[in-house]
């Protein structure tokens, strides 16, 4: 299996409703849910796992909405001994292995958490591909190139330029790396540009849509809050608030997510 992006996980204040939005609006599937009142849920190809945040979890940070992701791969101690070899004052810690976790969790140069998984996070079976379905997480960063150089050393992720070949001015610091399913926008954390929201970590995340207008229509009347993306935001029309607050972008036209390869919704 080539490394790919096959989880993420948000700290809820109800995951039960929460669970319930994403399934009626998004058509997700529930995997799972714990006897401490978490849920996992599946487009087919991701495991969206909502924890309802407790001090139990022992988290480094317990702020409320997006946490971290995780990466399922073939061998969890090959990628231990890559990190080990690279960042060598690197944490390691064991993970429950279960439907909400991965098997390992390691950290990258700014703190922040991602799960390892060679289980596919509990996925049954290939990824499958349908509409809508997770295709873009975005991450702010305080060194985009430490990051960018991670994910590329780590997992072979390859960086993108094709979608941004339109931002040449100088000081443009944001990079795009994909896996070949899902795109990842490494931002600068200090960005003037408009748009951008400073949230630390893991700053939102992106559903492929069929249409992203009738979407958006949808997600309002269920409690969601909805804004047009500006015109320097290419790859999505909206971005979506939904009723805890999480970011989530709505894009009919698709994410770069390989060298040559976009995530375009399946014809009607």
């Amino acid at each position: 299996m080539t490394p790919r992006i096959g989880y993420l996980a948000m700290l809820c204040n109800d995951a039960t409703e929460l669970a319930r939005f994403y399934r009626t609006q998004f058509g997700m599937d529930e995997l799972d849910r714990s006897v401490t009142g978490d849920v996992s849920l599946t487009d087919g190809s991701f495991n969206l796992t909502l924890f309802r945040r407790r001090p139990e979890l022992r988290e480094p940070h317990m702020d409320l909405g997006l946490h971290h992701l995780g990466i399922a791969v073939d061998d969890v101690n090959a990628i231990v001994a890559r990190y080990k070899a690279h960042y060598p004052r690197g944490t390691v810690v064991a993970e429950a292995g279960d439907l909400q976790h991965g098997e390992v969790r390691i950290f990258d140069p700014e703190c922040n958490p991602v799960s390892l998984s060679q289980r596919n996070f509990g996925l049954p079976g290939p990824a499958q591909s349908r509409t809508p379905h997770i295709a873009h997480i975005a991450l702010n960063a305080l060194n985009t190139e430490s990051i960018l150089e991670f994910y590329q050393t780590m997992f072979g992720f390859r960086e993108l330029f094709a979608a941004h070949k339109h931002r040449t001015e100088a000081g443009y610091r944001n990079k795009h790396v994909g896996d070949g399913f899902t795109n990842v926008a490494i931002q600068a954390f200090y960005n003037d540009d408009e748009g951008h929201e400073a949230r630390f970590g893991v700053a939102h995340f992106g559903f492929l849509v069929q249409n992203s207008s009738v979407t958006a229509e949808e997600v309002v009347r269920a409690g969601a809050i909805v804004k047009p993306r500006p015109a320097i935001r290419t790859q999505s029309e909206a971005r979506m608030r939904d009723p805890e607050g999480n970011g989530c972008d709505l894009s009919q036209r698709g994410w770069e997510v390989d060298t040559g390869k976009w995530a375009r919704a399946a014809a009607s």
